[in-house]
Order: C-alpha cells, then structure tokens, then sequence
C-alpha cells in the first residue's frame, strides 16, 4: 500500500505572492511592532529630517524604525544581524514587507536620529500608562552594570600615566637622536637629496601613542580640578603687610589611582559580578504591577546613591505623577535621599544596610543614639516585617534587568560615550516595555 503525502516542490512558482500578514500567524509580535509603529508613535522628528533631492529615495522612515524597535524585542541589535533577519527570519519580514536594507543603512539610521528614536520610550510608556499598565503604586530602583564597549586592558591609572609618559617621553628621545644620527650617515653616503631621510613608522607610532597618553593625563587634571572648584571654599590664611606676594596655589592632582581609558573615556572601571570591568550603570525604575520600566538613564558613576532623586523626578516628569511607594536597595540610602522621598511625598522604603534572609531588618548595624532618617527607616522595615512593601523590590526590579541580559542578550554595549549609551539603552529599554504592551493587547 502506497503512502501519500503533502505536496512539496520547490521549484513551484506560485500564481499569487503571499500577503506579509500571512508569513506569520495573527496576533505574532511582529504584527504588533509593525502596526503600532505605523500608527500610534509620532515619528515627525524622524520624517522632518528627511527633504527632496537628488540621489535615490531613502528607505521609509517607519519601516526602519519599526526593523529597529521589533529587532531589539527579539535580542537581535547588530546592524549587521538585524540585515541579515530581514533576509532570512520571516518575522523580520512581516515587519519590513520584504524590504532589505543594508547593514550600513541601518547603523547610518540608527546614528543619525538617535535623538528622536531615544524619545521613543516616553511614548510607549504613555501608550503603557493609557492602557493601565504604569499603576505607579509601587515603583522600584535599582541599577545594574553593564559592559562598556571597550576594554579594561585600555586603562591606565594617574599614577602609570606619569610613569610611562616619563619611559616613553625619554625612549622616543633616543629614537629620535638614533634617527638623526642615522640620518647624518645616509647624507654621508647618499647625499642629503636622496631617499632615506624619513622617520620611520614605529617611532611615529610611540610619538601617538605618547600624545594620546598626555591627552588623557591633561583630561584627569582638567577632571580633578573641576573636583576641586565644586568644593567649598576655605579662606586663606591673613597676611601681614610686610609679607611677600604668595604664589598661586598649584592645581590639585589627580587622585593616583584614577584611570581612563583610550577607547571609551567616559566609561569606567567597575565591579561586577564577573569582577571589576570597564563599563556603565544603567539605572531603571520598574512599575509593580506590570514590569513596565517608567523612568532610566545610564550613569558613569559606579555607585547608585545620587540616581534615587533624579529617577524619581524622571518618573514625574514622564508619567505626570510621583509614584505612591517606592522601594530602592542599600546602594540608595542616604540621609539626602530619605528627605527628598519625603518632600515628594512618596512613602519609602529603602535598606539601610544588608538584609536578613526572609526578613526586611538589616544585620549587625545598631541604630545611632540621634534620631535619624535611616534609623527611622531601619525601625520602619523591621516593623514591616517579610510582608512589608519592600518585598516588591527584588521581585519587581531584578527580573527586568534578568529579562534585558539573560533572556535578549543585551550584556555589552555597541556604541561608545555616554550621551550614544545612554540613547541605546533607552531603545533597550523601550523595546522591554513594547513586549509588555504587546503581551496586554494580545491577551497574553
């Protein structure tokens, strides 16, 4: 008994080409992406920067945005990558109707409105807020490192830099007076009108290197001078009137173990799970009622205590409105931090130090005899107990993070300085909040 089976011949032309709404199934996220895009985001600054001329037309605006935010929910944020899903995912395709734009297309894109596609995340996150997904009852904090696109090897501290300009300063001397001395000989022999009398490439090398090195030592003096301008003044000592005129103070040097690096300087060395490297801190303000994220930046400062008030602010300015809790761990506590929650209104809960296993009391850190806000904060969580408000913050916040790293694969950085990270992890962080537009409207 034969067995019959399903036609399958690839060498079929079809009479009709499949619609793009058929290459995935209704209510697949690229659908979603694609529509909403067309047709709920302003792209107006996008579409302005755009005028009539010669040369070929541009691909459209809202398809490479679109390309950009539906790559980013799916973990793909390579230019690179993201041309080649145009070319062999089907989901990609549904998105950009067959359009395959090149990889240079993209990053050129990408780069150039950089600035509009960063708004992008306000938009969404009213889109959230409209569909009742932004609640603000409880709002948590946190920040999380992540790679810097540049190595730690690339850094060098004050206190090397001195160092090795000295070695190199001196070593490109002896090159030089070699190089003269090489000079004089092949004038001798050949005559001064002939070939020979260059600098040779390794030593123009070092002397690039040397100058790079002076720039970076020149921007931590400039840094640690601005250091000192921003602290309060101390009045100098009275003189006598017989007394000679006092020198200008020198300028202060830079703290020995500072370090900048050549690829990205305004990166920094930090400590993360993996060890200290060379990164960002990203900071997040995460909604509890719905993961959705309501407020981020990205800072080059490795330690979380000044980001609690401007992420607070940020969720004010984004959404209208303080949120009713908030929740930030030990890194956020300060006496600063406790007042401006106050003045806002916002009822805090934050650690005042490392908690308990199941319990909302710090460990080991007696209350100070003066009545303080973190001692008041410290009674305050340990009158809570395990179900006190500040339960939520490991569950609401750290899962994000979790999805964002693990789940889509955004570890490091692409691009380099802080105003183009910040705006990247912006779109990382908008595409987060379109899943969870996407899994609202979808009924998921």
């Amino acid at each position: 008994m034969s067995t019959t089976f399903r036609p399958w011949d690839p060498d079929q032309d079809w009479l009709l080409p499949p619609s793009v709404h058929e290459l995935v199934p209704a209510g697949h996220p690229a659908h979603f992406v694609r529509d909403l895009v067309r047709e709920q985001l302003d792209l107006s600054a996008i579409l302005s920067a755009y005028h009539e001329g010669p040369g070929g037309s541009a691909w459209h605006p809202a398809m490479m945005t679109a390309l950009l935010l539906y790559g980013y929910t799916q973990g793909v944020y390579s230019s690179r990558k993201l041309a080649a899903a145009c070319e062999q995912r089907v989901d990609f395709m549904a998105v950009t109707a067959l359009c395959r734009p090149d990889f240079r297309t993209i990053a050129l894109f990408r780069q150039r409105h950089r600035a509009a596609l960063q708004g992008l995340f306000v938009q969404v996150l009213r889109l959230c807020r409209a569909a009742g997904l932004a609640r603000l009852g409880h709002v948590a904090f946190d920040g999380s490192k992540v790679k810097a696109n540049a190595s730690r090897h690339k850094a060098m501290s004050y206190a090397r830099l001195l160092a090795r300009e000295a070695e190199l300063a001196a070593e490109v001397e002896r090159w030089l007076a070699a190089a003269d001395a090489v000079d004089a000989s092949e004038d001798a022999d050949h005559g001064p009108q002939r070939r020979g009398d260059e600098t040779p490439p390794w030593m123009a090398d070092k002397q690039a290197r040397l100058a790079k090195m002076r720039e970076a030592r020149g921007a931590l003096e400039a840094e640690a001078a601005a250091g000192q301008e921003e602290a309060p003044a101390v009045a100098p000592a009275p003189r006598s009137a017989g007394d000679p005129e006092q020198a200008a103070p020198a300028p202060p040097a830079p703290e020995p173990q500072a370090q900048r690096n050549f690829t990205d300087p305004e990166s920094r060395i930090m400590k993360t799970r993996d060890g200290w490297q060379q990164a960002y801190n990203p900071q997040a303000a995460v909604d509890a009622a719905s993961g959705v994220i309501v407020a981020t930046y990205v800072t080059a400062q490795g330690t979380d205590s000044g980001q609690l008030l401007p992420l607070l602010d940020q969720v004010a300015a984004n959404l209208g409105a303080y949120p009713e809790q908030a929740s930030a761990d030990s890194g956020y506590c300060s006496e600063a931090n406790l007042a401006g929650l106050a003045a806002r209104g916002v009822d805090g809960y934050v650690a005042t130090g490392r908690q308990r296993h199941g319990t909302a009391s710090a460990t080991g850190d007696q209350p100070p005899p003066e009545r303080t806000l973190r001692a008041a904060m410290r009674a305050k969580l340990a009158s809570g107990g395990y179900e006190g408000p500040y339960r939520l913050r490991k569950q609401t916040v750290e899962p994000v993070f979790g999805q964002i790293k693990a789940a889509r694969g955004f570890r490091q950085f692409l691009t380099r300085g802080l105003a183009n990270v910040d705006a990247e992890w912006s779109l990382v962080c908008c595409a987060h909040n379109v899943l969870k537009l996407a899994k609202w409207a979808l009924g998921g």
